[in-house]
Parts: C-alpha cells; structure tokens; sequence
C-alpha cells in the first residue's frame, strides 16, 4: 500500500511541476473581462479567475471526499471480519 501511495505522489508531484503557467480564459470570459476594463472596472478580471479556480477545484474536493470516507468504511469492514 505504501508503495501505491508513493507511485501516486510522485506521478501527481510530477504532474503539477511539469504544467506550464496558463493565463487564459473562454471566449466569452475573456470578452466581458475586457469589455468591463474598458469601462474602468478593473476587480472584475480577479473575481473572474477566482471563480474559474473555485469550479476547478470543487470536483476533485468532492472525490476526495468520497475517496477518504469510502477508505474509513472499508477499513471498518475489514476489523469487523477478521
């Protein structure tokens, strides 16, 4: 198990440092960011990307979730049978 959990890591660790740094947006994004700039409302743009992070994040939180409680229940049901 312990060396599962080392494979997972480092494949995630190598994941994240190999990503490059993207600063892009949907068409439709871009276009109201850009259009509230020009009006001079510049927080617009970080609340934006603020949003775009919190729908990126909140699926992999919930599977992580799961993850853990169906771990614990397995573990349980293990104890009980031996």
């Amino acid at each position: 198990m312990k060396k599962l959990l080392k494979t997972v890591f480092a494949f995630c660790l190598i994941y994240l440092v190999s990503q490059f740094q993207v600063l892009a947006q949907c068409a439709m994004c871009r276009a109201s960011v850009e259009n509230n700039v020009s009006n001079g409302e510049t927080t617009v743009g970080a609340a934006l990307n603020m949003g775009i992070l919190y729908l990126f994040a909140a699926p992999y939180l919930l599977a992580l979730i799961i993850g853990i409680l169906w771990y614990r229940h397995s573990k349980k049901n293990k104890k009980s049978i031996a």
